[in-house]
């Protein structure tokens, strides 16, 4: 029997480990990094890269290169909320259908760049462990409908995944902190921070089962956001100095940044 491996397919981030000898291991690409950006970036011939050398290309080619794909899974083009859509490269919005990605001259769908990220995850799994990999965990937002978790599921099989079972991120982290190991009846807090959206979650723990009693959180508040913000009053308060300073061109107050 293959192994599972868990998956944590974030907005900003994506890692993959697997269980050995009863301990969760993270697994590393070729250059010996567990964190894999979530970016898709198509070169002129269609090529898709992913990861950190997509991750580079974000400021030189945004219009090819998709981040945080993760927002828009499983959502139709009415979904969207304003200022959801404020990104680099190109939306295909419709009344009543899925959200689409415009790249390189091509459309795609959401779960096809997910997949193209967890099929990079898959092949950096298989050459760390020196066999095939091809059963999964997945772990989602409590808050993701059923749209956003079929959509994810979908993506997992377009990467040669067999998903076994998509699980609720907070419960995830839960276990991970072994609070399922707790003797007694308990109502537990998870607070999620992440590059994309920030989430908080009470579970509640009954004989090392976890139900989500209330999700909430904001999609639009994540360490990217924080960043963008930052960025934004960098060059306001370049824009306003002296055309002779140095700091009078945003370019440069960003290289500086």
């Amino acid at each position: 029997m293959s192994d599972i491996v868990g998956i944590d397919l974030g907005t900003t981030n994506s890692l993959i480990g697997v269980m050995e000898a009863g301990f969760p291991l993270l697994l590393a690409d070729a250059e010996g990094q567990r964190l894999t950006p979530s970016v898709v970036h198509f070169g002129e011939d269609g090529e898709a890269l992913v990861g950190r050398t997509a991750a580079r290309m974000r400021a030189l080619n945004p219009a090819n290169t998709v981040s945080s794909i993760k927002r828009f899974i499983g959502l139709r083009g009415d979904e969207l909320r304003k200022g959801d859509a404020e990104v680099g490269y190109e939306l295909l919005r419709a009344t009543a259908r899925p959200l689409r990605v415009r790249a390189a001259g091509r459309d795609y769908a959401t779960e096809e760049i997910s997949a193209m990220i967890l099929r990079k995850l898959k092949s950096d799994a298989e050459a760390a462990l020196g066999r095939s990999v091809s059963r999964a965990v997945i772990t989602v937002p409590a808050y993701f409908n059923d749209a956003q978790r079929n959509a994810t599921k979908r993506a997992g099989e377009l990467a040669g995944l067999t998903v076994e079972r998509i699980v609720n991120e907070p419960t995830a982290a839960a276990l991970a902190y072994g609070l399922d190991k707790l003797q007694s009846r308990a109502k537990i807090a998870v607070y999620d921070l992440g590059g994309g959206t920030f989430d908080v979650s009470i579970l509640e723990l009954n004989n090392g089962i976890f139900e989500v009693l209330s999700t909430n959180g904001n999609t639009r508040l994540g360490g990217d956001d924080i960043d963008t913000a930052l960025l934004e009053w960098l060059v306001g308060h370049a824009s306003r100095m002296p055309a002779g300073n140095a700091f009078a061109s945003g370019t440069h107050a960003l290289r500086e940044a």
